[in-house]
């Protein structure tokens, strides 16, 4: 039986009303704290624009947005939590180049990222630094690759877990330059840098936030920048590329969201975050951690990590690099 004219009219004036209340919920969102995931231990490069961000949102937004730090497996846990939270904009994941490297390097994982996590916003892009502890002879690139050569199996290389693009920059090095390096993973930047300074490893190609502060009071020394250009930061250090044609490698840090979220709260998020980075405060605290700002819509940031993911996958597979 065909429903009467009065029925339709009815279910439709009701779809009607739900969309605007979910539009109306929206434009009041947030209306509770919200929690912003980071997949490492506190103090690295994440961690750090993860924080200066969530101060500005949680001025302009009127709630607290928090800080939940979820290390372990290469970014895969704190992850994992995101893409199964509910997709109400109450759970945010701080993106970064685990996630593209991830989705080639892992061949089992629970969830597929591009599918799965929405993207909202970039924040910036960074250089990583090769760096050294003081007590290893190099100096330069080229006396780096001569040092390790003329030292195998006794050059330890830290990362900051498996898959991020501090291990990625490295097993890219190995690649293209040929040495051999025993790669030490640990759950972030901040202790894998506490050893390095300590003397336990000689080696790593950290994101720029954390490791500035130790390389201008020298307790580490830089050899050389991921870019492809030098960085501002660190203008008298000069690119791996410069002794190594060819080679780049960068962080990048944005915001996703879980699929399903509603598009008016990811532009309202977006928004803020484009805000953010025209802020004179905001973009100076940025710069001085050697980022270069990526403002743009969901989309922009979207091309961008569909663009890391196959280049890593490249390097992955080229490199024949594995968890094992």
């Amino acid at each position: 039986m065909r429903p009467s004219v009065s029925f339709v009219r009815v279910f439709a004036a009701c779809l009607l009303m739900l969309g605007s209340i979910g539009s109306a919920a929206a434009l009041d969102y947030p209306t509770r704290p919200v929690r912003w995931v980071v997949p490492y231990t506190p103090g690295g490069g994440t961690d750090i624009t993860a924080r200066i961000m969530a101060q500005w949102l949680s001025e302009r937004l009127g709630q607290q947005f928090v800080i939940e730090n979820k290390p372990g497996a290469g970014n895969n846990i704190g992850t994992e939590t995101v893409v199964h939270s509910p997709p109400d904009g109450y759970t945010l994941l701080l993106v970064n180049p685990a996630n593209a490297i991830n989705a080639t390097l892992y061949p089992k994982l629970s969830f597929n990222f591009l599918r799965d996590i929405v993207p909202v916003g970039g924040v910036m892009r960074v250089p990583n630094v090769m760096e050294v502890n003081p007590d290893v002879p190099a100096k330069t690139v080229a006396e780096f690759i001569a040092y390790a050569k003329a030292n195998p199996g006794k050059v330890n290389w830290a990362t900051s877990g498996n898959g991020t693009s501090v291990h990625l920059s490295g097993e890219l090095f190995k690649l293209m330059t040929g040495v051999q390096m025993a790669n030490i993973p640990y759950k972030g930047s901040a202790p894998a840098l506490t050893d390095l300074i300590a003397g336990t490893l000689q080696v790593i190609f950290d994101n720029m936030p954390p490791s500035l502060p130790h390389i201008r009071s020298g307790k580490l020394r830089a050899l050389a920048v991921t870019t492809a250009m030098r960085s501002d930061a660190l203008p008298d250090v000069p690119t791996v590329a410069e002794t190594v044609p060819g080679y780049e490698a960068s962080a990048f840090y944005g915001m996703g969201v879980p699929k399903g979220t509603p598009p008016e709260i990811i532009d309202k998020l977006n928004n803020e975050i484009n805000a953010a980075l025209a802020d004179p405060n905001v973009k100076a605290r940025l710069a001085d951690l050697g980022g270069m700002l990526i403002a743009g819509s969901p989309a922009d940031f979207g091309k961008l990590v569909a663009a890391e993911t196959e280049k890593w996958a490249k390097v992955i597979k080229d490199g024949g690099v594995s968890l094992e």
